[in-house]
């Protein structure tokens, strides 16, 4: 920073050195009126006529000294003109200085950016305490904020010293944890060309370009990723990485491999295979292959069916029986009972937890009066027993209680 200060100050000086310079010399400069002018002129001429009676040019030189005179005495000025112009004073320059200093600062406090050099410096000051935080498990984790100073702190670094690949890789992992595609594609590429047959460097490349919403990069990961894939095809995040990959790009036949191939590797604890589970059931739905539905009956208890609101809204979710949270809804306006209808994973609230992931299921329906999605005293419910579920249960239901 004291460097850029000493550059700027310098910079500046010289140029208001240049401009006093050049003030005072022509300052100094004497004036130079119409009367002198013409007598340089006149003796210039005289000379002139001299020489050429000399070499026998003219026969009378008399006659044009005389014309010479003439003109000159018809072109002396008034005394009017005559009056010599008053050199200015050199403070004159003062003020032009102080624009030029002015006029400079405010250039650069409007284009050069000084609060972005500031922080910038202050990043710099920051960035080992900041790694080492990074790479410490006991400390506290780093805030995205403070992810991105880090960044920047470590790009700043590499473009010092390009070698290093440890760096490249975490300025890469920083970029995928702060979704900035173009800092982690650029850290990876950086990183393959420092060590092009590393394993890790080009899963991770592949996991960006997996991520992207690019479809060019999902086609160049899905290339990296086959290529890989016959050389190890036992790796687990490899396999991961396949599979989404393929899921992205509608591929659910090879996606669902892939993830068959992961369960078939994982340990029935591991607590990956429920979420592996869930993928191949999303991946089937995508596909049209998923057939499981829950069939539902519903009917109303005597005194309910007296007292339907006119203008009541039927809220039917089904749970897990753990969870409070909802893995499929559905809502539909009253109508006449017994009502039978079917849910599928159609009727998911979120497509990683899907209806068909199911081992068991809970019913409940409900008839809200003013069609409010949250339960109000006095709406009407229906809860089913927790129910095994194969993917073909058929469940009845029946309303006959009332929200306290």
């Amino acid at each position: 920073m004291t460097l850029f200060w000493i550059v700027l100050t310098g910079l500046l000086l010289a140029a208001l050195l240049l401009l006093l310079t050049a003030g005072w010399r022509g300052d100094r400069q004497p004036p130079v009126d119409r009367d002198t002018l013409n007598k340089m002129f006149y003796q210039q001429r005289l000379n002139e006529l001299e020489q050429d009676e000399a070499q026998g040019v003219i026969a009378a030189r008399q006659p044009m000294v005389q014309e010479l005179q003439q003109t000159l005495l018809t072109d002396i000025p008034s005394s009017s003109l005559c009056t010599p112009a008053r050199p200015l004073s050199r403070w004159v320059l003062l003020p032009g200085a102080l624009l030029l200093v002015v006029v400079s600062l405010g250039c650069y406090l409007k284009t050069g950016d000084l609060s972005g050099l500031i922080v910038w410096h202050q990043v710099q000051d920051d960035y080992p305490a900041l790694r080492a935080r990074l790479l410490d498990p006991q400390a506290q984790s780093l805030t995205p904020e403070e992810l991105a100073r880090l960044g920047l702190g470590l790009r700043t670094a590499l473009q010092q010293d390009g070698s290093k690949l440890h760096d490249w890789l975490m300025l890469g992992r920083i970029g995928m944890v702060l979704n900035n595609r173009d800092t982690a594609v650029e850290a990876f590429q950086r990183a393959l060309q420092l060590a092009p047959n590393n394993e890790e460097v080009k899963l991770s490349y592949a996991e960006v370009l997996t991520r992207s919403s690019d479809p060019q990069d999902n086609r160049e990961a899905q290339a990296m990723l086959n290529v890989m894939q016959q050389q190890d095809p036992a790796n687990m995040r490899l396999l991961s990485l396949i599979a989404f990959n393929a899921f992205q790009q509608q591929e659910y036949t090879q996606a669902i491999n892939a993830w068959q191939t992961m369960l078939r590797q994982l340990p029935a604890s591991d607590p990956r295979t429920e979420q592996v589970q869930r993928s191949i059931q999303q991946a089937k739905t995508a596909a049209g292959l998923q057939t499981s539905q829950l069939s539902l009956t519903i009917t109303l208890a005597d005194a309910v069916e007296k007292m339907l609101p006119p203008d009541g809204v039927m809220y039917i979710s089904v749970s897990d029986g753990v969870s409070p949270v909802p893995v499929a809804v559905k809502k539909l306006p009253l109508s006449h009972f017994p009502l039978s209808l079917t849910l599928d994973d159609s009727n998911a609230m979120m497509p990683e937890r899907l209806l068909s992931a199911l081992h068991q299921v809970k019913v409940r329906v409900r008839i809200a009066r003013d069609g409010s999605a949250t339960p109000r005293p006095g709406d009407w419910f229906g809860e089913s027993a927790l129910t095994p579920f194969d993917g073909h249960q058929h469940l009845a239901v029946e309303i006959n209680q009332q929200q306290p």
